[in-house]
């Protein structure tokens, strides 16, 4: 098993249909058929926690068979058009690949 997990930190004060946009692409990614399983959040309202990370906007986490399923993901069309299309979007973005 392989998951790997974006933490994407939007620029303050985008318009709605930035954010519309944003998110229609992020859910436009589970069609990509060599994950296995994908999940899409935002911070939790355990936030209160001072343990508990929140300081990023939304959380994509996909989980492969192995780090071949990840590397082709990485060059599926849709994922490389999520980037072009909303990059724009985020101040940065923080990745946690495990396995």
């Amino acid at each position: 098993m392989f998951v790997h997990t974006v933490l994407f930190h939007l620029k303050k004060d985008l318009p709605n249909d930035a954010i519309y946009e944003f998110e229609s692409a992020l859910n436009s990614l589970k069609a990509i058929t060599v994950s296995r399983s994908t999940y899409i959040g935002t911070v939790a309202e355990t936030k209160d926690r001072p343990v508990v990370r929140s300081d990023y906007t939304y959380n994509l986490t996909i989980l492969f068979d192995d780090i071949e399923g990840h590397n082709q993901y990485q060059v599926d069309p849709l994922h490389k058009a999520f980037v072009a299309q909303c990059s724009k979007y985020w101040t940065h973005i923080e990745i946690i690949d495990s396995d």
